[in-house]
């Protein structure tokens, strides 16, 4: 059982995850939080092998393109209902593995209550995120509270699952044991540019047809996307290839200060905002670039992430150009699948794209290098890895652990 949602980013990396454990013969059930509960029409569903439930609504209502949050009051009782549905949902689902997705508060109660109380059984972590760093904490309170389960639910667990060196490295620190490695990765099965035709018609309707385009796939929250380092490179850009665009796919809340930040630096016509879409849309849309950007900083945020945007590119054949920040060298095959440049300088960032759009036979060579690694990170081998958690943890128990 993985308890964590499965409408954002980070949820795909659960589903995929339980899909592939499904795929091994595995009975998965996710337990998820809605990023807008009171419009899910399916709160109950089972889709390729994997039972979902959703048991509450996530800390932050993500409707649209621009999430909203809610008051202090509201945010409790939300917090409290859904603590109460993760407890219930674990009580109503017999396991022998519990797996929970994240260490933050409302995962961590229903563990400590229903899985460890009242179930008497161990249970897994996994570690996808600074979840202190990043997160948009405004408190210092709030701050100490995420800290907290950070630090001890991996400490308790009979076993942990990272997807950075670094954040295996950080649990160990905090005294876990049996931790695995089990980094982001793509649905090589299911995913696939469109046809040339629908690329043709969605390029149109963009209004990039004769565009270079420079996407960048994720979402707009600057505390831990600095996307604003992208757009501040892109002037340069420009002034080298004057055809150039910037696609900017998908919403967050910092959104309307990026459309604020590519007014002010004379880019309005030169940045263009998808909003929000369906994974699929956003893919179609990826697979219209010459090349993609992931922008980063080298603080614990970058080091902490694998990030999505990364192994998508490459299974489609689009050169990345980010920061040599954490496992992103290693993701890219040393820089074989994509540019590395020194993280949190914009004119890097320029130089890297300018070159590349100048390149092309440096472009294929990089496009069908990142081909062949995304093969590396297939979510069905990467469940295999993260199965191995719970093997190790039989052995150190001596019961029964897995899915």
């Amino acid at each position: 059982m993985i308890i964590m949602g499965v409408e954002r980013p980070s949820g795909r990396r659960y589903f995929q995850i339980a899909r592939g454990l499904a795929a091994l013969g595995h009975r998965v059930r996710v337990l998820a939080l809605h990023p807008d509960l009171a419009s899910c029409e399916r709160r109950r569903f089972t889709e390729d092998g994997v039972e979902v439930w959703y048991v509450g609504q996530m800390h932050a209502r993500k409707a649209g393109s621009v999430p909203g949050r809610f008051g202090p009051l509201a945010l409790l009782l939300v917090l409290a209902r859904s603590t109460l549905g993760m407890i219930w949902g674990a009580l109503r689902s017999p396991a022998d593995a519990y797996h929970l997705g994240k260490p933050q508060p409302v995962n961590g109660l229903a563990a400590l209550v229903a899985v460890a109380l009242l179930r008497r059984q161990s249970f897994y972590v996994d570690c996808d995120d600074d979840e202190v760093r990043g997160n948009r904490l405004t408190a210092g309170w709030q701050r100490a509270v995420f800290g907290f389960w950070q630090d001890l639910l991996p400490r308790l667990a009979a076993g942990v699952t990272a997807n950075t060196r670094h954040l295996a490295d950080e649990a160990r620190r905090n005294g876990a044991r049996n931790v695995v490695v089990v980094p982001n990765g793509v649905d090589l099965a299911g995913f696939a540019p469109p046809p040339e035709a629908v690329r043709a018609a969605l390029r149109a309707s963009l209004g990039l047809e004769g565009r270079r385009v420079v996407a960048y796939a994720g979402t707009l929250a600057l505390q831990n996307h600095p996307v604003d380092l992208l757009v501040e490179a892109f002037p340069e850009v420009l002034a080298a290839c004057p055809e150039a665009v910037l696609l900017l796919i998908g919403g967050g809340e910092d959104l309307p200060a990026l459309r604020e930040l590519a007014r002010r630096r004379g880019l309005a016509d030169r940045v263009y905002f998808t909003g929000q879409l369906p994974h699929r849309a956003a893919v179609a849309c990826l697979a219209l670039a010459e090349l993609s950007a992931d922008p980063v900083r080298d603080d614990p945020v970058a080091r902490a992430r694998s990030p999505l945007k990364l192994f998508e590119s490459m299974a489609l054949g689009v050169p990345v150009v980010t920061g040599d920040v954490g496992d992103r060298a290693a993701s890219l095959a040393g820089g074989a699948a994509g540019a590395l440049v020194p993280p949190g300088d914009p004119r890097a960032l320029a130089e890297a794209i300018v070159a590349l759009l100048g390149d092309e036979p440096r472009r294929r060579a990089m496009a069908e290098a990142g081909r062949e690694q995304a093969r590396r990170y297939d979510w069905r081998r990467l469940a295999s890895e993260w199965a191995m958690v719970y093997d190790r943890g039989r052995g150190a128990a001596g019961v029964a652990e897995s899915v």
